[in-house]
């Protein structure tokens, strides 16, 4: 068995380089999605944004009370969804609302209290910010705890829902029941597969939570990172979205059990694996490599990260 694992950790070098597409900034076949727009109405009121040449999505939501904003990203991210806010409606930014721990989501908060806005964070989220501080990043005004939290906004009503241990710390589903909407963070990515070696997620924890996700009573979502093509990006993403991304996930598996089945080496599996029926989601070539040996990780190894039921 170790002798196996050595050889698949050598292996991984040869797809890692692929995640430097992210880190380099690459739009990743997004900039051909831009067409010069950053915000769109999804549903009265509610807006999906993002600033062009970026792939994170926020949203926000006007009510006759003011305005909330969902998940702040970054200082430059939150300046411009002001800007863009200010076109829509003079009410005030009474609420910004983060989705988990992550810096990539979780930065810029200042910039939304800056402008009288309470940020809200879920309380693993706030802890470990507090732990792990970014020098864009805000302690939250408002932090809490458990598995659901509502606030109430003009006629609507935003349901918190922390779904347990699946990406990051603190993890929160957004659903507006009035509006029929919900923002959903890098949980739900369509038209892309997962994200290289699927970092800081519980996969079989994902899977669940992906359930419960359908289950939530929204007709169109806001995802963090959406790569629907044509144009489709702004308009959010739906509970197909959410089924595929589960299917995704539960193929991959079936896969690396049939290479198992046909007797192929632990250390070829990863890239012995196809699933030609998502070879045309973004990243297929470059990212589904490291996508199964991370699932093959998980399987001989069990799920990370990992903490025993409360």
């Amino acid at each position: 068995m170790r002798f196996r694992l050595v050889n698949l950790f050598k292996s991984m070098k040869v797809t890692l380089a692929a995640t430097l597409l992210f880190a380099s900034g690459s739009n990743i076949t997004q900039a051909a999605d831009n067409f010069g727009e950053n915000t769109r109405e999804i549903a009265p009121g509610v807006y999906s944004f993002r600033p062009i040449g970026s792939h994170y999505f926020s949203m926000f939501m006007v009510t006759d009370d003011g305005v909330a904003v969902f998940e702040t990203v970054n200082s430059k991210h939150s300046t411009a969804m002001l800007e863009a806010i200010a076109k829509v409606t003079d009410k005030p930014v009474k609420y910004a609302l983060h989705t988990h721990n992550h810096w990539d989501h979780s930065n810029g908060g200042g910039v939304m209290q800056e402008a009288g806005a309470q940020t809200v964070m879920h309380k693993l989220a706030a802890d470990w910010l507090a732990a792990h501080p970014h020098k864009d990043s805000s302690a939250p005004d408002i932090v809490w705890d458990g598995n659901r939290k509502d606030i109430v906004l003009g006629d609507t009503t935003i349901e918190h829902h922390y779904l347990g241990l699946n990406h990051g710390l603190g993890m929160t589903v957004f659903v507006v029941p009035e509006r029929r909407v919900a923002y959903i963070g890098d949980l739900v990515t369509p038209n892309r597969v997962m994200f290289s070696l699927v970092p800081d997620f519980n996969i079989k924890e994902w899977e669940r939570s992906l359930t419960e996700i359908e289950a939530l009573d929204f007709d169109v979502a806001v995802c963090s990172h959406n790569h629907l093509h044509n144009g489709k990006a702004l308009d959010g993403c739906t509970k197909t979205h959410v089924v595929e991304e589960r299917s995704y996930i539960q193929d991959l598996r079936k896969a690396i059990f049939a290479e198992f089945k046909k007797g192929t080496p632990a250390s070829e599996v990863s890239t012995a694996v196809k699933l030609p029926q998502y070879s045309h989601w973004d990243m297929y070539d470059q990212w589904l490599p490291l996508n199964a040996q991370r699932i093959l990780l998980d399987i001989w190894m069990g799920p990370y990260p990992w903490v025993p039921e409360q």
